[in-house]
């Protein structure tokens, strides 16, 4: 007997065993001509998925409409997209070709290099192959016949994988689409005739298994959607991230640099870039006092033994600088988290109950060797500094903690103008051995984290997987003005750490007993070269007046008005505003073009009139002219914009770029 459980609560039973596009055709054959795929306790499936006899599951049918549908319908585009290149181009070897964000890529390693002259062709052989029709069979073989399949198809890379990667895996499963073969864990969809729309995006270089030590292989990416309207709108949003680029944006508006002498993913923050930080640290060292903070300064190096401790060493070991060693065997690393030297902050003398809740804060930075081909402008870097902080307390204090940090970081999301977010609660996977505590503290604290966003009406959705390896974690995910979303804050809730286990923290209690403290990590912002790079993206670099580098430049007519514009910019400067002048000899028009390039948010423009009146006519980047006014009256416009921290926007659009896709590769 096979019971079923579907979406509406209602059952379903078979006396055998039944695959799930059985269960589809069951409730009607609606569905069951719609169907794309389904989900199965949780875990996405091909409608040739069998449920075994005597077993109890949760099913879901996907249709066009359901979000999950679409990657597994780009999965098998890119199956698509390989067959149609193995048509094109002999003797082309395989590696892997996942979704994505927006899209999917594929992997190859072929003698003939890629270009874009070569994707009219490649999307005229899929074009072919879709009109086929022909379905994807599941095939499962034991591990030897894989293998074998593998070399009589010579495909040595699909050799090695099954050799290195998957060897523990005693079946493994291919999927078949006319002559074309290939390894593959799936799901996919029935026919390709489900395909709507594709296109091919790019080609760049890509190592194998990310490895730069091995052979480097041509990376084809490209999207796909169930219709050309969804692709039409992608496109368009990919052409507006293009604009928005925070790499490209970063060195025009010259906020940011990155020099191969320094290093690769290592930041210098340019004069202006350094303005934006500089404020954004303010903002939050002020919030930080308000909400009873205490900031300290910890070094960014520490005994490799401090972190053998706390667990980032060897846990972070593939992402950490080499250890430095010296004299006398004593090693030291670059800090990978603030942490531990919190930590050492907290045991620097004993502590009480009445001293509970210590909260201490440092914009702290952190080293992680990210490997070469993950490193991106400022949002995936090598070295970067938190806006960190460790809380220790009680346990009856846990919940109101956790609340204040929540609390914190909506304020700050919101003060810029980022109130889009979902929030996301990483927990422990039972099956894994990368976490560190006992199962009785990891309840408690994923239960305590429930409740808390319970008791402020937030939505989160639990992840399972996603939790630090000390605790778990409510990651706050932003969607920007075009739709993207990008993990920025974070609150983690930790009872290991702390534990006889690591460090051994205590605090006196009110009686007289010795008691372990609670810990709390929090970032509202995450990073600031991360958290700075996407509100470069969302603003495309066109920043609130209060967070400008740049706030008002005064332009002249002529030369016969520098003279007063020299004296506005001393009144400006003594008001409080960040001004810059532009008095060359060139028409008013091309300062003003020059000024809106460069995303200054005011122009003040001056001629003989405004001299004579003592007025300035003010020009505002959104409004456009405001017209003559009073100084005093402009200053004041600006000034209220500033002590708001008004956040005003040319461009928003809701639409998303696309959900991160799923592996579905082995």
């Amino acid at each position: 007997m096979v019971t079923v459980t579907l979406p509406d609560g209602s059952h379903k039973e078979f006396e055998h065993s039944v695959n799930t596009r059985e269960v589809a055709e069951s409730i009607g054959p609606g569905l069951a001509k719609h169907a794309i795929a389904a989900v199965v306790d949780g875990q996405i499936v091909g409608l040739d998925y069998g449920l075994p006899n005597d077993s109890k599951v949760t099913l879901q049918i996907l249709t066009k409409k359901d979000p999950q549908a679409l990657n597994v319908m780009r999965h098998s585009c890119a199956h698509v997209m390989a067959r149609a290149v193995m048509r094109l181009f002999p003797g082309v070897q395989l590696a892997f070709g996942p979704t994505i964000e927006g899209g999917f890529y594929y992997d190859f390693d072929l003698e003939h290099s890629l270009t874009e002259d070569d994707f009219a062709a490649i999307e005229a052989e899929m074009k072919n192959i879709i009109k086929l029709d022909e379905p994807f069979e599941r095939l499962e073989e034991p591990r030897d016949n894989s293998l074998q399949i593998c070399r009589d198809l010579e495909q040595t890379l699909k050799v090695e994988h099954i050799e290195d990667g998957l060897a523990e895996h005693e079946t493994l499963s291919f999927y078949r689409q006319g002559e074309f073969l290939d390894l593959c864990r799936g799901p996919h969809v029935p026919r390709p005739g489900v395909i709507g729309a594709y296109k091919l995006l790019s080609v760049a270089g890509a190592y194998w298994k990310g490895d730069s030590s091995r052979k480097q292989l041509q990376r084809l990416y490209a999207t796909a959607f169930f219709n050309k309207k969804d692709l039409a709108e992608h496109l368009e949003r990919v052409e507006e991230a293009k604009r928005r680029d925070h790499r490209v944006l970063g060195k025009q508006l010259e906020l940011f640099s990155i020099s191969p002498l320094v290093g690769s993913g290592l930041v210098l923050w340019l004069p202006k870039g350094a303005t934006v930080r500089g404020i954004l640290e303010n903002f939050i060292k002020d919030e930080l006092v308000r909400r009873g903070y205490q900031a300290v300064y910890t070094p960014v190096i520490g005994r490799v033994e401090l972190y053998e401790i706390s667990g980032h060493y060897p846990y972070y070991a593939d992402s950490q600088f080499a250890p430095i060693e010296m004299e006398q065997d004593e090693k030291y690393l670059l800090r990978p988290m603030n942490c531990p030297h919190h930590i050492m902050v907290y045991k620097s003398k004993p502590r009480s109950y009445r001293e509970l809740p210590l909260r201490f804060a440092e914009f702290g930075t952190v080293h992680r060797y990210e490997k070469s081909g993950e490193l991106s402008g400022m949002t995936r870097v090598r070295g970067f500094t938190q806006d960190d902080a460790h809380i220790f307390c009680t346990e009856d204090q846990v919940a109101d903690e956790f609340r204040g940090c929540i609390e914190m970081t909506q304020f700050v999301l919101k003060s810029l103008g980022l109130a889009d977010y979902r929030v996301r609660l990483g927990f422990r996977d039972p099956t894994s051995d990368k976490y560190v505590g006992s199962e009785a503290s990891w309840e408690r604290a994923q239960n305590s984290l429930v409740e808390v966003c319970d008791s402020l009406g937030i939505e989160a959705q639990p992840e399972v997987g996603e939790a630090a390896f000390y605790g778990p974690k409510a990651d706050f995910v932003v969607t920007d003005c075009i739709g993207r979303e990008w993990q920025l804050g974070t609150v983690q809730l930790d009872y290991n750490l702390p534990s006889k286990d690591r460090f051994g923290l205590e605090y006196a209690g009110a009686d007289n007993h010795s008691h372990q403290p609670v810990m709390i990590h929090r970032a509202p912002l995450g990073s600031m070269e991360r958290f700075i790079g996407v509100l470069i993206e969302h603003f495309a670099g066109a920043f609130p007046l209060w967070l400008a580098p740049e706030q008002v430049r005064v332009l002249t007519v002529s030369d016969k008005s520098e003279s007063y514009g020299r004296q506005l910019e001393k009144i400006l400067a003594e008001a409080g505003l960040r001004v810059t002048t532009d008095f060359r000899a060139e028409k008013l028009g091309a300062k003003i073009r020059a000024a809106e390039l460069e995303k200054v948010p005011y122009m003040a423009v001056v001629g003989e009139k405004d001299r004579e009146n003592k007025t300035v006519s003010l020009r505002d980047r959104i409004d456009k002219d405001l017209g003559a006014m009073p100084v005093p009256e402009a200053i004041t416009r600006m000034e209220n914009e500033v002590q708001q921290r008004a956040v005003r926007q040319t461009f928003t659009n809701s639409a998303g770029l696309g959900d991160a896709g799923s592996g579905n590769e082995y």
